[in-house]
């Protein structure tokens, strides 16, 4: 039995909708952190065993809870798992960084570049451009159900980056006035497939139709290291709207096809040829 403070964090976990699987990944290494505070021995290894099913469980879709698991090993030794869970953040927060360096150097003055729902690491690759001096503007989407978009509106507002928002049903229509478009992701597979928010896929065939290039940016804690697109679970949230069951999946699949590049914080990675 996971102690009270651990489970409250893994609750937060299943109840956050906007910030994606970097955060997530970030509460999870926090919950191995309390847990060694709180437990060591013969307790701390049991509970973690039970931690690591209780955050893959959170989103199986994300590949970064996977890897956190995979990342931070089950141990008796309550100082291993926190130097542990302090590494994994430390190497989240640089890869985000480095990730924002690397990705701002697609920017250039004039560009228009749009994107869907929230990414802290497409926020930080815009926020980084900025500081450089660059000049461009966001076509951003709503994000309906839960409206990610909205958080990133807010964001580029306070920092003073101007955007345009539109509804999702319009990616079609403004993809052809971007300069590229750029998205986050919650899992890149061993196929190359990018598993992110449900409308992905229609914003990259939109761009395909229109010759626009289309860009993921993700953290290589994302990439998973055994599944393929096809093996991948992935999570329906239903929800009722005027009293009717809406199929809702969080997450749809963009086959790597349709992808100039995905910026991770080792370099762009490029599709092989035949594809």
């Amino acid at each position: 039995m996971l102690p009270l403070q651990v489970r409250k964090i893994i609750e937060e976990m299943r109840e956050e909708r906007i910030m994606g699987a970097s955060y997530l990944a970030k509460r999870g290494a926090e919950a191995y952190l309390e847990l060694a505070g709180l437990l060591e021995g013969e307790e701390l290894l049991s509970a973690m065993e039970e931690l690591g099913k209780e955050i893959r469980a959170v989103n199986p879709t994300m590949a970064s809870l996977y890897n956190l698991t995979e990342f931070i090993k089950s141990s008796p030794n309550r100082e291993f798992v926190k130097s542990k869970a302090l590494e994994f953040m430390k190497l989240s927060e640089e890869a985000r960084r480095e990730i924002g360096n690397i990705g701002s150097e697609l920017i250039d003055d004039g560009d228009v570049i749009i994107t869907h729902s929230f990414s802290s690491t497409v926020l930080e690759i815009f926020k980084v451009a900025s500081r450089k001096g660059k000049r461009f503007r966001v076509i951003l989407t709503e994000s309906a159900p839960d409206y990610e978009g909205m958080t990133l509106a807010k964001e580029l507002e306070s920092i003073g980056i101007p955007f345009e928002i539109i509804t999702d049903a319009q990616m079609g229509l403004f993809a052809k006035n971007a300069t590229f478009a750029l998205v986050g992701a919650d899992n890149i597979t061993r196929d190359g497939s990018v598993i992110n928010k449900a409308g992905t896929y229609l914003l990259a065939l939109a761009c395909h139709d229109n010759g626009v290039p289309f860009y993921a940016a993700a953290e290589s804690f994302k990439i998973h290291p055994k599944l393929n697109a096809a093996e991948v679970e992935i999570v329906e949230r239903k929800f009722k709207r005027n009293h009717f069951l809406v199929r809702n999946y969080l997450f749809d699949i963009t086959p790597w096809r349709y992808i100039r590049g995905i910026i991770t914080e080792f370099g762009i990675l490029v599709p092989p040829k035949e594809l």
